[in-house]
């Protein structure tokens, strides 16, 4: 999809530079894919205790009759 966008050349010229990528569609496109891994990261570590485990839960003893994963 073709798209036009007001980007600081600045910043542009130096993500080129720094990613050493060769065309600036293939450092934005990284740039963006980055952007959403990152924010989907902040969520899982938002999660991080907020589930509560059980205390008295024996995980040996629960995997017993299971089937091994490959």
């Amino acid at each position: 999809m073709p798209t036009n966008l007001a980007i600081d050349d600045r910043l542009l010229q130096e993500a080129v530079r720094v990613g050493r990528f060769r065309t600036k569609k293939e450092t934005v496109t990284k740039a963006l894919e980055e952007f959403i891994e990152r924010r989907r990261q902040r969520r899982i570590l938002k999660a991080f205790g907020a589930v509560r485990f059980r205390d008295d839960w024996d995980y040996k003893r629960d995997r017993v009759g299971r089937e091994p994963r490959c």
